[in-house]
């Protein structure tokens, strides 16, 4: 998986046709990725059962979406079949139209491990994806410029095993950001930092996907964490994975702190949809 968020690939969805800022990379930004989640089912072995049943859903272009829920409640599988890793045994993926086939440069996934080159610099490691989408010309002005956007321009020229951390995943936001994707997928790439950095990450991913235009789709079983970071956060339930409750989260980016009697009215309101889904008996 990790040689996947290094290294995108040229295909995009079948029939897909370039966005202007794609065909033209140095000129305004891209749109957000418009996904249609359709009657969509799957089960990784028949006599299994299934682990994702009837998902029916859109995300809009530009919108932030978590998927929360417990483990095993399908979440990442559903993330992968977003970004053309795996496909469903039944229903579709539609991204701007076309059904998602393969994986694409348009919608990049960043995983828990930012799975970097430690020989490699900070400014290399980030212009791997320009690399292997064969956009090796945008590189020299890119790179500064994306590398300045996640506040690592004064660590260029470092070489990646000397980061924190949380500067290693700025690192792998970069690198993913690099090729001006669509869409943005996050599989809990937060959950092994501290609570101070996670915090700063999430509010700064936020606000560059917002700046960007760039669709989210956050996969997470931290409720505070959805509250901060999502527009909207799909409940899921287990056994099999189904949507139990589709939330708009209503919060300025000032409330989104944490600190607001308005942020813990929204975390108490998503903590009882989260519980009740986790509790309710599967049928």
């Amino acid at each position: 998986m990790a040689v996947i968020q290094a290294f995108p690939t040229q295909a995009s969805a079948t029939g897909a046709t370039a966005s202007p800022a794609a065909a033209h990379p140095h000129r305004g930004r891209p749109m957000g990725a418009h996904v249609a989640v359709k009657a969509l089912s799957h089960a990784y072995r028949r006599h299994d059962g299934l682990v994702l049943e009837n998902m029916d859903f859109e995300i809009a272009p530009g919108e932030i979406v978590a998927l929360l829920g417990r483990s095993g409640c399908g979440k990442s599988t559903l993330l992968h079949m977003l970004a053309g890793l795996s496909h469903p045994s039944a229903g579709e993926v539609v991204i701007n139209g076309n059904t998602v086939r393969e994986p694409s440069p348009k919608w990049v996934m960043m995983f828990q491990a930012p799975s970097l080159f430690p020989w490699l610099t900070v400014a290399q490691n980030a212009a791997l994806g320009l690399k292997f989408t064969r956009r090796p010309k945008e590189i020299a002005t890119r790179i500064p410029e994306i590398l300045d956007l996640v506040d690592l321009g004064a660590f260029a020229d470092r070489n990646a095993q000397e980061l924190s951390g949380g500067q290693q995943q700025r690192v792998a936001l970069a690198r993913s950001l690099a090729p001006r994707p669509e869409m943005l997928l996050l599989d809990e790439p937060f959950s092994a930092l501290d609570a101070f950095t996670r915090r700063a990450l999430q509010k700064d991913v936020r606000a560059i996907a917002r700046d960007l235009g760039l669709t989210l789709v956050l996969v997470t079983h931290d409720v505070p964490e959805a509250v901060r970071m999502a527009d909207r956060v799909l409940v899921l339930k287990a056994n099999p994975g189904r949507v139990a409750e589709d939330i708009r989260i209503e919060l300025s980016e000032d409330d989104r702190a944490g600190a607001s009697d308005a942020f813990q009215r929204e975390l108490d309101r998503l903590m009882a949809a989260y519980g009740a889904a986790a509790e309710t008996p599967d049928t």
